[in-house]
């Protein structure tokens, strides 16, 4: 059965405690914690070792799974704090950006070659890696996630199929994840209007919003098998957003998600 979970990102006008909480009464399953240099360190990997016991006692006593932490940088002494951390911990999955820029002449296979060190160090952890195609990165669109497939041999390397930069790549998702979807190990989720370059208001991210076909999305990950985490990953929330507003957009997508995959038998 498929897991729905959020990247506390959401919630980074507040604490890690106040977003489990909020998380757990939307009904999802588990938490993806934020540690995203300049923008959310829910997990903070200078400190990690001092948070270790509150963090696992906070998402255990809001009945939640820990799914995933999101670093979102390529930096190896970062990321190996990481690694160590989500051991210690207890999360699976240790999710970054691509890196390099779109349509520039050797910057994929720069960024595989990072992936799959990466990876290798990952593996010595006992974690997950997993990159997602980023919209402006050198790693942007199915072809390119193909190409580091195809390079990166490790077990502890796995695809992060985010549908709305896909999307903004200008390709259908439910008709790109078929051929991605034997390496994808964790899946972040939101919607957007139009395919800008950015994800839009928060609002207007929350699953049923936008124009992605998610329930297409969804019946492709159950017709391929698909069992992992399904993550909720809203950003730009900001000072004027209320405790209630990004609950809202958490609450909605909930509720969207989840009736979506009990229609398709998947939870």
């Amino acid at each position: 059965m498929i897991k729905l979970g959020v990247n506390s990102v959401l919630f980074k006008q507040f604490d890690f405690a106040t977003a489990a909480q909020q998380i757990a009464r939307c009904g999802y399953d588990g938490i993806e914690i934020a540690a995203i240099s300049g923008m959310c360190e829910h997990l903070d990997l200078n400190n990690w070792k001092a948070q270790k016991q509150e963090l696992q006692a906070i998402v255990e006593g809001n009945g939640l799974q820990w799914l995933s932490t999101e670093v979102a940088s390529l930096d190896e002494e970062r990321l190996i704090r990481a690694f160590e951390a989500a051991a210690e911990i207890g999360i699976p999955v240790v999710n970054i950006g691509p890196g390099g820029k779109a349509g520039v002449e050797g910057d994929v296979e720069a960024s595989i070659e990072t992936l799959a060190k990466l990876a290798d160090k990952a593996e010595s952890f006992g974690v997950t890696l997993c990159v997602k195609a980023h919209v402006g990165n050198a790693i942007y669109n199915t072809p390119t996630t193909l190409q580091a497939m195809e390079a990166i041999a490790s077990q502890s390397f796995g695809i992060d199929m985010d549908p709305s930069h896909i999307h903004r790549a200008l390709e259908n998702a439910e008709e790109a994840l078929p051929a991605v979807l034997s390496r994808v190990k964790h899946v972040h989720i939101r919607d957007c209007k139009g395919r800008e370059q950015g994800p839009g208001p928060i609002a207007l991210q929350a699953c049923g919003r936008g124009d992605i076909d998610l329930y297409g999305y969804c019946k492709a990950m159950v017709d391929g098998g698909y069992e992992g985490p399904v993550v909720l990953e809203v950003i730009g929330a900001g000072p004027d957003h209320t405790l209630a507003d990004v609950s809202i957009v958490a609450a909605e997508s909930y509720g969207y998600l989840n009736a979506i995959l009990k229609q398709l038998n998947a939870r």
